[in-house]
C-alpha cells in the first residue's frame, strides 16, 4: 500500500478489534455527562415560550419561589450578560424578544429535578404577541438565495427541452427531529478558577471556545469533559441554549453543579433539527438514458433569527455526468427554531429527489437502474473538473447487484403478489464527501512501557476509542496493548468537532503525524518521558482531486395489497470508504446509517402545527423512528478501496454515507412493487390506498 501507512507485523488498522470501551458500557461504568457524581448538586428546568413571536411583557415568578426548594428563577431580567458573539440562539434570556414557540425565556434552579420542572411550570409570563409565519412553500414569495448557493453550467432549460426523455418533478422530505439515546444533557460548575462542564457534545474545545467568548473568560477558564457520549448524530455539534441556559444557572449558585438534561420534548424546540427540503429536479437524456442536463432547484427553510442553509444540491455536483447542470438553493425565513446538522445534513435530503429522479428515468427509457447509473459516471468531478482521489461507485453498484440478486428482478411494476403483498426491489446511490478539519494536535509521551496518547476528541459512541487506539498502534509500529489513548476532556490537546464524518480523518491524521514526529527523534527504544507533538498536517491533496465516498443501496418493500402497509424485509447496502480501521465498528456505523435511512422512507416526520407555531408530535409516542421490529434482513458491506491521497491512513468518513441514498432505495423499491411513485417522504400507507 504505497505512500499508506502500513506497519510490518503490527497490523492495527484493519483488525476486528472489540470494542475497549465495550465492557464499561455493557458494565453501566461508562460515565455520561449526567451521571457525573457531584457533591449536592442543584437541578435545572427551562421556562419556554407559548407563542410563536413576540415579546415577553412581564413575568410573575412569585409561585414558583414559593415552592419549598426552589434556589431562584432566572429570567432576562436578573440573568448575567453574556457577551454578543452575533449568535442569536445563543443570546439566552439577554432580552425580551421570542423568536419561536418553545424558546427559553426563564429557567428554575432547584434542590431536586421534580421541584424544578414543577416550579417551571408555576412561571406565569405575560406576552405582546405578534403575527407569526411557520409555512414552508416553494410559491413563496419572499424566498432568498443564501450566499454561494447557486452554482450553473450550461444552458439547462434548453438542454430539457430538446431532449428525447425528460424527467421534471418535485419531491419533498419533511422536517425531522435527532433523538439521540442520550439526551441533550449539561453539569455546569462555577468555581473561582472557572467554568467546567460535562457535557453531552460532539467538540469539547469547540463548547469551551464559545463558552469563553460569551461568559468574557479566558478559554483556559473553561474546562468541557466529555469522556463519553450517547449518540449526537450533528446536533450535539454547534452550541445550543441548553448548555448556555446551565451555564447562566451555575454562575447564580456559587461553586454548586447545576444538572440540566433536557426531556425529550423539549429536544424538539431547543437542539435544531434537520429542515424540510422541496426538491425540483429535472433530467435530460438520449433515448438510451445517457444525460445531457440534471437540475435541482432546492427550498428549504431556516429561521428569521439565525441562519442555516441545508445544501441539498451539493451531490448533485458530483454524482452523473453531464453537460449541462443547474443547482439552486432558495431559503425561506421563518419563526421557528434554528435548523441545524442532522445526520449526512445536505447529502441525505438531497439524494432522495436526484436519485428517485433517476429511477423515473431508467423507467422511462426502459433501462435497467443500475445500468443507468453505470452509463452515467463522469470520469471527473462534473462540477469541479477534478479527477477523483478514487471513485468506486460502479464496483457497488456490480457488487450489490450480485449479492443483493439484482440479476433475477423482472423490471414490470406491480405485477408480483405473495401472499397479499406486493413485492418490489429498488436500488439508489450515495455518496459523501471526504472531510478534514485542520487545527488538531496530538501529543504521545511514553512512560511505564506504553505510550500515552493524548488528543481533545470525543467518542459520539462510534468506536473513537477504539479507533484511534489502532491508528496510534499501526504509526508508532506497537501492539494495541501498548497505546493508552486519553480523549474526552478539553484540558487535552485540541481537537476540531466531529462532524461531517471527520472524527477518524482529522485525528488519525494528527495522532499519525506525532507518531512520525516521536519515531523520528527517539525511534524504537525511547527513554522515559520522551514526548512529541504534531498538528494536522496540510491537506494538500484536495486542490488536486475530488475526494468522496461512495455506495449502492438495495432494498425489498413489500406492501399489502389491501391495507397498504409497507415492510422493508431487506436492506443491502455496498460501500467503497477507503481503508477500514475496523470492520466491526465500521459495520456498525453503515448499518446504524442505512437503519436511520429506513426510518426516514417510513416513519420520521416532525408535524407543525401553523396555528401554534410547534411541533405537535414532539415524544416517541407520536414521533415513530425505527425499531428492531422494522428491520429483518439488514447487510452493509464494502470494496477493497485503496486510496493514496485522502490521508496516511487512507480511510474516508464512514459515519454518514450509511444514511444516505436509502430512503431513494425504498421509494424506487415501493414503486416497483406497486406502480404507485411516492415522491414525498416519509411513505406511508395512504399512498397506497385508493
Amino acid at each position: 500500500m504505497s505512500g499508506l501507512l502500513d506497519a510490518e507485523g503490527t497490523r492495527a488498522i484493519g483488525a476486528d478489534l472489540e470494542r475497549l470501551d465495550g465492557p464499561a458500557k455493557v458494565t453501566g461504568t461508562a460515565t455520561y455527562a449526567f451521571e457525573h457524581r457531584l457533591e449536592n448538586p442543584a437541578y435545572l428546568h427551562p421556562v419556554q415560550a407559548t407563542v410563536a413571536r413576540g415579546r415577553v411583557t412581564a413575568v410573575d415568578a412569585s409561585a414558583a419561589e414559593a415552592l419549598d426548594g426552589v434556589l431562584a428563577v432566572l429570567t432576562h431580567e436578573n440573568a448575567h450578560r453574556l457577551a454578543d458573539i452575533g449568535d442569536a440562539e445563543l443570546a439566552v434570556l439577554q432580552s425580551d424578544a421570542v423568536a419561536h414557540r418553545g424558546q427559553v425565556i426563564g429557567a428554575v434552579i432547584a434542590e431536586t429535578p421534580e421541584t424544578a420542572r414543577r416550579a417551571a411550570g408555576l412561571v406565569r409570563a405575560d406576552y405582546e404577541v405578534r403575527p407569526h409565519d411557520v409555512e414552508l412553500s416553494a410559491e413563496r414569495s419572499d424566498l432568498y438565495a443564501p450566499e454561494n448557493a447557486d452554482t450553473e453550467q450550461g444552458d439547462l432549460v434548453s438542454a430539457v427541452a430538446s431532449a428525447a426523455v425528460s424527467v421534471d418533478r418535485t419531491y419533498s422530505t419533511p422536517m425531522e427531529h435527532n433523538n439521540p439515546m442520550e439526551p441533550h444533557t449539561t453539569v455546569a460548575v462555577w468555581e473561582d478558577a472557572g467554568l467546567t462542564l460535562y457535557e453531552s457534545t460532539q467538540g469539547a474545545h469547540d463548547v469551551r471556545t464559545t463558552v469563553a467568548e460569551l461568559f468574557g473568560l479566558s478559554p483556559e477558564r473553561v474546562r468541557v469533559i466529555a469522556p463519553h457520549v450517547g449518540g449526537g448524530f450533528g446536533s450535539k455539534g454547534p452550541l445550543h441554549a441548553p448548555v448556555v441556559l446551565a451555564s447562566l444557572a451555575a454562575r447564580t449558585t456559587e461553586g454548586r453543579p447545576v444538572k440540566l438534561a433536557l426531556t425529550r420534548q423539549q429536544m424538539f424546540d431547543l437542539v435544531g433539527y434537520r429542515s424540510p427540503t422541496i426538491q425540483r429536479v429535472r433530467l435530460a437524456a438520449d433515448a438510451e438514458g445517457r444525460l445531457s442536463a440534471i437540475g435541482i432547484d432546492v427550498v428549504a427553510q431556516t429561521a428569521r433569527s439565525k441562519e442555516f442553509v441545508e445544501q441539498a444540491g451539493k451531490p448533485t455536483e458530483t454524482m452523473y455526468a453531464a453537460p449541462n447542470r443547474r443547482i439552486t438553493h432558495r431559503l425561506a425565513a421563518l419563526d421557528v427554531a434554528p435548523p441545524t446538522w442532522m445526520r449526512a445534513p445536505g447529502e441525505c435530503p438531497g439524494m432522495f429527489g436526484p436519485e428517485v429522479a433517476m429511477d423515473e428515468l431508467a423507467a422511462a427509457c426502459g433501462v435497467d437502474p443500475v445500468e443507468l447509473r453505470v452509463r452515467n459516471e463522469p470520469e471527473t468531478e462534473p462540477e469541479s473538473g477534478k479527477p477523483f482521489s478514487s471513485r468506486n461507485l460502479i464496483a457497488c453498484l456490480r457488487e450489490g447487484a450480485r449479492r443483493f440478486g439484482w440479476a433475477e428482478r423482472d423490471p414490470s411494476p406491480g405485477v408480483r403478489l405473495e401472499d397479499g403483498w406486493l413485492v418490489g426491489t429498488g436500488v439508489a446511490s450515495s455518496t459523501y464527501p471526504v472531510n478534514r478539519i485542520p487545527g488538531s494536535t496530538a501529543v504521545i509521551r511514553f512512560g511505564g512501557g506504553r505510550y500515552a496518547v493524548r488528543i481533545g476528541a470525543v467518542d459520539i459512541g462510534t468506536g473513537t476509542w477504539t479507533a484511534l487506539t489502532q491508528i496510534a498502534a499501526e504509526a508508532l509500529a506497537v501492539p494495541v496493548e501498548s497505546v493508552r489513548l486519553e480523549i474526552g476532556d478539553s484540558a487535552l490537546p485540541k481537537a476540531s468537532v466531529e462532524g461531517g464524518s471527520s472524527g477518524i480523518v482529522s485525528w488519525g491524521s494528527t495522532i499519525t503525524a506525532a507518531a512520525r514526529a516521536f519515531r523520528d527523534r527517539y525511534g524504537t527504544a525511547p527513554a522515559e518521558g520522551a514526548e512529541a507533538r504534531a498538528e494536522t498536517p496540510e491537506d494538500t491533496a484536495s486542490r488536486r482531486f475530488a475526494m468522496h465516498a461512495f455506495g449502492a443501496q438495495f432494498a425489498e418493500v413489500r406492501v399489502h395489497a389491501d391495507t397498504g402497509e409497507v415492510r422493508v424485509p431487506r436492506l443491502l447496502g455496498v460501500f467503497a470508504a477507503g481503508r477500514i480501521i475496523n470492520p466491526r465498528t465500521a459495520r456498525s456505523q453503515f448499518i446504524g446509517g442505512m437503519t436511520m435511512g429506513l426510518s426516514m422512507a417510513l416513519h420520521e416526520d416532525s408535524v407543525m402545527d401553523p396555528r401554534f407555531g410547534c411541533v405537535v408530535n414532539h415524544d416517541f409516542a407520536e414521533y415513530h423512528i425505527a425499531a428492531n421490529a422494522d428491520v429483518v434482513d439488514l447487510q452493509a458491506h464494502w470494496i477493497d478501496e485503496e486510496d493514496p491521497h485522502v490521508n496516511p491512513m487512507g480511510a474516508k468518513g464512514i459515519g454518514e454515507i450509511g444514511i444516505v441514498g436509502t430512503a431513494a432505495a425504498v421509494a424506487n423499491a415501493a414503486h416497483h412493487a406497486t406502480g404507485v411513485r411516492v415522491r414525498d417522504l416519509p411513505i406511508t400507507l395512504d399512498a397506497f390506498v385508493r
